[in-house]
């Protein structure tokens, strides 16, 4: 039986876009982690191995969350993990082994990605649409002061294992959703075992806590 919950964040955000996630979870053990790739020079690998240790330090059955490129991260982390019970990929890259982020999106980021090449890293412009467009204003604004360069190494690298092949899924795709078209989500929700849906934009933790915490629920 699955005891506890992993939450892992997507591109440019941290643990703490989950906070009012986690505290609609109060009564069931709940981890959220920061990827190393969104201090803006680690890589996917190190995501994966973030996602290992906080799994194997949880060390029971835990359904794992991904929002974003967080998808990639739990794909290539939980695989493989014998804490690893089941993944709930939010509005996130479900991809097959051999698959890049860059690869999803043909090589081209969409105009509101600011890269800075001599950095090696990518960061979110526009936010209060691209990311937050059903958020308070307030939430939006707050949330983007947060926001921290990733490295673009991370979106690069393809994956090399899929956890979604042996694992029980659940795919949420955010219909609304201005950064991850919900055609995509559609096509990629074909992968999972189950398919929820919600009319929220890319960021259901900040402006839909409650839905998102409802799916998690039945998920476990």
């Amino acid at each position: 039986m699955i005891g506890a919950v992993l939450l892992v964040p997507g591109s440019w955000h941290g643990a703490w876009c989950y906070d009012a996630v986690a505290e609609r979870l109060a009564d069931l053990r709940v981890v959220a982690i920061d990827l190393p790739s969104n201090e803006g020079t680690s890589g996917l690998a190190d995501d994966a191995a973030a996602v290992r240790a906080a799994l194997d330090a949880i060390g029971e059955p835990t359904l794992v969350v991904g929002h974003s490129y967080g998808g990639i991260a739990i794909s290539e982390g939980a695989a493989g993990s014998p804490h690893a019970g089941a993944l709930v990929y939010l509005c996130a890259f479900m991809l097959e082994p051999g698959q890049a982020l860059l690869d999803a999106l043909q090589h081209e980021l969409p105009p509101w990605i600011a890269i800075d090449e001599t950095a090696g890293s990518h960061l979110a412009q526009n936010t209060e649409q691209s990311l937050y467009a059903d958020c308070r204003a307030d939430v939006a604004r707050a949330s983007a002061a947060r926001l921290t360069p990733q490295s673009v190494a991370a979106i690069a690298t393809p994956q090399t294992v899929a956890a979604w092949q042996a694992l029980p899924s659940t795919y949420v795709v955010c219909e609304q959703d201005q950064a991850v078209p919900p055609s995509a989500q559609e096509a990629m929700a074909s992968r999972a075992a189950t398919v929820k849906r919600l009319p929220s934009s890319h960021s259901p933790f900040l402006a839909r806590p409650d839905d998102v915490a409802a799916i998690v629920r039945r998920a476990l």
